[in-house]
């Protein structure tokens, strides 16, 4: 069977961007949903992080903005394509793919999250018109309120990881945002979502007009090559253990969970008067040093990195 980009009826600019990335074969996310988003129609999708479904979404967004240029007069701060992320790693991480296959076009793509300057985001908005917006909720709000962001020329909404906004706790700011955007039936609408549950549900009820759905089984979530193991321990006897774990097993990087910001500061804390090459990342950290942290892990700078676990 034929799965190959080739054969979708692609925008030549959009196409190319695709060849210079080198991507082939569809992955079934992508399969599945292009076949019903390129004919204009709305879809929730339950596909999980890897699957390639930002692609799936990016790919419907600049092939119908290239095949539908605007002929009227535009207005600065209205986006055309509207991206919903939980977190501001997802956020940067689909802006970084936009980039990748609007390279060959003129549309232009703007991201706003938390943590960074809001004058510093807002100079783009005066300089140009913006086609694509990618966002995390509460800092679109916050553009709202101050009528720099206009969302009611939207022709595209993407909702990414539904899941992950209702556990975040972002579901009122997201219905606000969908309330200053057109009617659904006005506009195209894709959900995406890890698992769907009855409220996931309920929302694509509310924000999708006819959609299709399409589901994508999950992997096996555990490799057999990873090891699992429970220690019940104090307390007070929890940092012992963890320095007994990293001197005594032969780890390259490693990645340390906390459920809160004190916890995240605390260990890196006690890790690095201890001697240990480490960085955390936590909302109270800024973004361009939370971005520092992160290259400096890639790199093996720092071999342990401790994380708030949102």
């Amino acid at each position: 069977m034929v799965s190959g980009f080739e054969t979708l009826n692609l925008h030549p600019q959009l196409k190319k961007a695709i060849d210079a990335l080198g991507f082939k074969q569809m992955t079934p996310i992508q399969q599945k949903v292009l076949t019903y988003t390129l004919a204009g129609h709305d879809a929730i999708g339950r596909a999980q992080t890897g699957t390639g479904k930002t692609a799936a979404f990016l790919v419907s967004i600049i092939n119908d903005l290239l095949n539908n240029p605007i002929q009227e007069q535009r207005y600065r701060g209205e986006p055309r394509a509207l991206i919903l992320a939980p977190t501001r790693e997802l956020a940067l991480q689909i802006e970084s793919d936009a980039k990748e296959l609007t390279k060959f076009t003129d549309l232009k793509l703007l991201t706003l999250v938390g943590g960074v300057d809001f004058d510093k985001q807002k100079k783009p908005l005066n300089a140009n018109f913006l086609d694509i917006l990618v966002a995390t909720p509460g800092r679109l709000i916050d553009f709202i309120e101050q009528k720099e962001i206009w969302l009611d020329q939207i022709e595209f909404l993407v909702i990414d990881e539904a899941d992950r906004l209702l556990d975040m706790g972002f579901i009122p700011s997201v219905k606000r945002i969908v309330r200053y955007s057109p009617r659904k039936e006005e506009r195209q609408t894709l959900m995406f979502s890890a698992t769907f549950s009855y409220d996931v549900l309920n929302l694509a009820r509310q924000w999708l007009f006819e959609p299709v759905t399409v589901e994508i089984e999950p992997e096996q979530k555990t490799n057999n090559d990873v090891e699992q193991r429970v220690y019940v321990v104090e307390k007070k006897d929890k940092y012992r253990l963890l320095q007994d774990i990293l001197r005594d097993e032969p780890i390259d990087k490693v990645m340390i969970f906390a459920n809160r910001r004190d916890q995240v500061r605390r260990l890196y804390d006690h890790l690095k008067k201890d001697g240990y090459r480490v960085g955390m990342l936590s909302g109270e950290i800024a973004q361009d040093k939370r971005l520092k942290m992160l290259e400096q892990f890639k790199q093996g700078k720092n071999n342990i990195m401790i994380a708030t676990d949102v």
